[in-house]
C-alpha cells in the first residue's frame, strides 16, 4: 500500500530515496528547487549530470545523492506553459511518470516530487497540482511498485493548502493518503 503525503519543506532535506529535480534540458543546474538541489547535493552532481547529455521534456535521467539525505536525485524536464496549447499536460503527465518508472526499477521505497514547471517554466499551479496527483494516483493503481512513500514536497503553504484540496476533490485516491 503507497501512502501519498502532502509536506510543506524544502525538498533537498527530505530522507527518502529518491527527490525529483524539476530542471532544465542541460541537467546543469539552474534556478530555483533545480539550482538548490545541485547546490545541496554539491560538485558530484554536476560532474554526473555533464555525463548524461541532457534530458527531453518529459523524461526523466536518474543520478545519486551525493551530499542530499536522499540516494537518488530523478532528474526530470517539464514543459514551459504556453497557453495549454503546445500538449503540455500530457508532457507534465510524463515527467511524472517518468519518475516512477525510474523508481519502480530502482525498487525505491520512498519519492518526492517538487511542483513541477510551476516556477520560471509558469505552469499555472492549481492545473499542474491536479495533474500531478491524478498521474500519480493512476500510477500506483495500475502499475506494480515497491513505492511505500510519495511526498508532494510544497515550498509555500499556499502551495500545501492547494495540493490538499486537490488531493480531497481527486475521485480515485490510492488506498492510504495523509497530509504532514
Amino acid at each position: 500500500m503507497t501512502e501519498l503525503q502532502i509536506q510543506q519543506g524544502v525538498i533537498t532535506e527530505l530522507n527518502v530515496d529518491a527527490i525529483v529535480n524539476a530542471a532544465n534540458k542541460s541537467l546543469l543546474g539552474g534556478g530555483g528547487v533545480d539550482g538548490a538541489i545541485h547546490k545541496a547535493a554539491g560538485p558530484g552532481l554536476l560532474y554526473e549530470c555533464r555525463a548524461l547529455n541532457g534530458c527531453n521534456v518529459g523524461q526523466a535521467k536518474i543520478t545519486q545523492g551525493y551530499k542530499l539525505a536522499a540516494t537518488y536525485v530523478i532528474h526530470t524536464v517539464g514543459p514551459r506553459w504556453q497557453g495549454g496549447l503546445q500538449d503540455e499536460s500530457a508532457l507534465l503527465a510524463s515527467c511524472y511518470q517518468q519518475c516512477l518508472k525510474l523508481a519502480s526499477s530502482y525498487k525505491m521505497k520512498s519519492i518526492a516530487f517538487p511542483a513541477i514547471s510551476t516556477g520560471i517554466f509558469g505552469y499555472p499551479l492549481e492545473e499542474a497540482c491536479k495533474i500531478a496527483i491524478s498521474t500519480v494516483s493512476d500510477f500506483l493503481l495500475t502499475h506494480q511498485s515497491d513505492l511505500e512513500q510519495v511526498v508532494f514536497c510544497c515550498f509555500s503553504e499556499r502551495d500545501r493548502v492547494l495540493y490538499e484540496a486537490v488531493l480531497c476533490n481527486i475521485e480515485q485516491s490510492p488506498p492510504s493518503v495523509k497530509s504532514a
